[in-house]
């Protein structure tokens, strides 16, 4: 019997197990990939018991194989999250700011935390992560109000994620806008918004959303506040993350329900590795979750980036 050595490497921003290339390779055609996927409730606030053997892959009608699907606490729960926020906010934000800092400091020790807020096109960084809760909650800020500061909320997105530095830890993001994009208009697709989602997907980045009103004309357009909660809505399904509003009536009255729920989906994530499926060339490929466990629902990005077939 041959024995394999467990090194790890990063491959397109993740830690790939080489004991794991080559089982796969004398197994089966496919390259190991991993993902971050949240179990969800689909009745009720707490979803039942979810095995590597309940979960299913599939790549178009080609069920994959799962190699691992580990609980993403104790030595597996390091997360790296940024909050990021949008500098052409109402400055009716400031109201939301404490519920922000508490759910900051309410994190375990395993996270570290970093703020940054949406400026010209980029994620200006105020807090570089930390595990200082405490430093980080002083970061936040009210946001400049001024609706010409930040054309496209979606620039920001992807800048943040490029300069991101490949990470053994979960990476996430909180992103608080009002999801219009100035720069592009209204009308989908957008090519921004389609490639902040590729960028985080190919980061294996997710992103949750809280919607929070603008400055200026497009604040209180119906047309471009509805089309900018459907691109952050966008952003955070096809990343794997969730989007929080209340719709087309204004700002939430507090953040704290977001936030609790946020809490509770990252206790409740876990890192599945399946065999996908390669290509000559590496690139996107779709995947789509699924388990027969009643009253659970499997929730991750819906591309994933597999490395080329071996030559």
């Amino acid at each position: 019997m041959k024995r394999y050595c467990l090194v790890y490497v990063i491959l397109a921003g993740s830690w790939i197990s080489l004991g794991l290339l080559q089982a796969v390779a004398q197994q089966s055609s496919g390259i190991p990939v991993h993902m971050v996927v949240t179990v969800e409730a689909q009745h009720g606030s707490v979803p039942p018991e979810i095995t590597s053997r309940d979960v299913m892959v599939y790549e178009g009608h080609d069920r994959d194989q799962v190699l691992d699907w580990v609980p993403m606490q104790g030595d597996h729960a390091a997360l790296d999250l940024f909050v990021l926020l949008d500098d052409s906010s109402n400055t009716s934000l400031g109201s939301q700011l404490e519920d922000l800092r508490q759910f900051i400091l309410a994190q375990p020790s395993t996270t570290q935390i970093g703020v940054a807020y949406m400026r010209d096109g980029i994620a200006r960084i105020e807090q570089n992560l930390t595990s200082d809760h405490a430093q980080a909650a002083k970061a936040l800020r009210l946001p400049a109000g001024d609706a010409g500061i930040n054309a496209s909320p979606y620039f920001a997105l992807s800048d943040l994620v490029k300069r991101w530095p490949a990470s053994s830890a979960r990476r996430q993001i909180l992103m608080v806008t009002d999801g219009i994009d100035r720069y592009w208009g209204s009308l989908p697709p957008d090519p921004y918004v389609d490639a902040a989602v590729a960028d985080a997907q190919r980061a294996g980045i997710l992103v949750s959303v809280i919607y929070t009103p603008g400055e200026g004309h497009d604040a209180h357009s119906y047309w471009r506040t509805t089309w900018g909660q459907n691109f952050l809505a966008q952003v955070a399904d096809e990343t794997g993350g969730e989007s929080y509003g209340i719709g087309f009536y204004g700002p939430p009255v507090s953040f704290s329900p977001y936030l609790d729920n946020l809490s509770r989906r990252l206790n409740r994530q876990y890192l599945l590795t399946f065999a996908a499926k390669p290509e000559k060339k590496a690139g996107m490929q779709r995947v789509r979750l699924q388990t027969e466990v009643p009253n659970a629902e499997l929730v991750g990005a819906n591309q994933v980036y597999v490395p080329a077939a071996p030559q």
